[in-house]
Order: C-alpha cells, then sequence, then structure tokens
C-alpha cells in the first residue's frame, strides 16, 4: 500500500476518490452555505462587469443581470480556488510544465501549431458558455448539484454532457484528424 503523502505528488487520482471526495464536497456546501456547488454564472457576472467597467453602461438594470445579481460571491472564490488548486497541484506533482501549449493527444492529431490549439480552446470555451447559459447551468451545477438533488432536468443534461463530449471527440479525432 502506497503512503498518503503520495496522493499529492500523483499527476492523476483514482476517479473512484475524487467522486467520493466532489460528493463530499457537495454535501458540505449544501450544509454550510445552503447552496450547490456551481460555476458558469461566475463567468456570466464577470463579463456583466467587465462590459460594466469598459462601457459604463449599467447592467444591473438588464433584466439577466437582475436575475443572477453583478457581485463576487462565494462562487467566485470557487473558482479562483480551482485555478490556483490546480497550479499548485501541478506544481507539487511535478506535471507543471512551461511553455507547453499543444498537448501530445492533440499534437499527434493536429500538429504543434500552438495559435490553433488556443484559438480551437477558446472557441470551445465561448461555445461551452452559451451552453451553460442555454441549459441552466453547467456541468458542475447539473452533474455534480443537480443529479445530487435528483432534479430530472439535470440527469437530462448530465447524459446530454457525455453524449456530446463522445460526438464532439469522435468528429474532432476520427473524422476531422
Amino acid at each position: 500500500m502506497e503512503p498518503i503523502t503520495s496522493i499529492f505528488t500523483d499527476t492523476s487520482w483514482s476517479p473512484y476518490a475524487v467522486g467520493i471526495g466532489i460528493g463530499l464536497l457537495s454535501w458540505l456546501s449544501f450544509l454550510i452555505s445552503g447552496k450547490p456547488i456551481a460555476t458558469s454564472t461566475t463567468f456570466a457576472r464577470a463579463g456583466g462587469m467587465i462590459k460594466e467597467m469598459i462601457t459604463g453602461d449599467k447592467n444591473q438594470r438588464r433584466p439577466y443581470y437582475k436575475k443572477i445579481k453583478l457581485r463576487i460571491n462565494w462562487q467566485w472564490m470557487l473558482v479562483v480556488g480551482v485555478v490556483i488548486g490546480s497550479f499548485l497541484s501541478a506544481i507539487i506533482s511535478g506535471d507543471f510544465q512551461v511553455g507547453v501549449w499543444v498537448p501530445s493527444l492533440w499534437s499527434s492529431a493536429f500538429g504543434n501549431n500552438a495559435v490553433l490549439r488556443v484559438l480551437v480552446a477558446l472557441a470551445g470555451g465561448i461555445i461551452l458558455g452559451f451552453g451553460a447559459r442555454f441549459a441552466g447551468g453547467c456541468t458542475s451545477g447539473h452533474g455534480i448539484s443537480g443529479t445530487l438533488q435528483l432534479a430530472v432536468s439535470s440527469w437530462v443534461s448530465a447524459i446530454f454532457f457525455f453524449v456530446g463530449g463522445i460526438i464532439t471527440a469522435h468528429i474532432i479525432f476520427r473524422i476531422i484528424a
């Protein structure tokens, strides 16, 4: 049996252990804050705040922004924590690499063009953001918190997240590449 400290230096963890951890985190989120784990609204809020800073418009008067309220809240801290935690995990595990913009799987299918990789990732992120807003939540909101609450809409969304991911991966790595 491996020592417990090795989990901090591993580059990947058991999906079962991670699933249990996310389940416990979700439970604690409901217990402590009374709110589900979710992140996509943070990006919508950030977009509204950035637009407000640049244009001076009062987005808070718009119906959508009235609904989601442009503010920094616990979801912001969750997103910031995910970014910081991912960075620290990569550093501690020795998996962090400066200047590696093209993963090996992408490179084997599409070459080493970092600009193409970044543009495709950006386009995918934008599409994902629109999809999350259209569905009323993201994979964490629906896939984790919603299914935990046995919400039918979240189960349907989670099923289609997987179906869409499988189809997209097939298109990208079987047809295009």
